[in-house]
């Protein structure tokens, strides 16, 4: 017997959000202290993530 593929319609608004989402992340891995983590306390991580997401917001 064949199996049959379900097919769905691509979702587009899902799929919009995700690709902004990757592209966020490719962006935000361009700041060396956050792709490497190199902070010990996850506060300071976050606040890095902050200043960075708002670095790249602005721009």
């Amino acid at each position: 017997m064949h199996e049959q593929q379900l097919s769905f319609p691509p979702e587009k608004d899902l799929y919009e959000a995700r690709h902004l989402i990757e592209n966020f992340l490719v962006k935000l891995n361009q700041y060396r202290a956050i792709a490497g983590r190199y902070d010990k306390r996850a506060i300071n991580f976050l606040g890095a993530i902050y200043l960075a997401a708002t670095v790249i917001w602005l721009n």
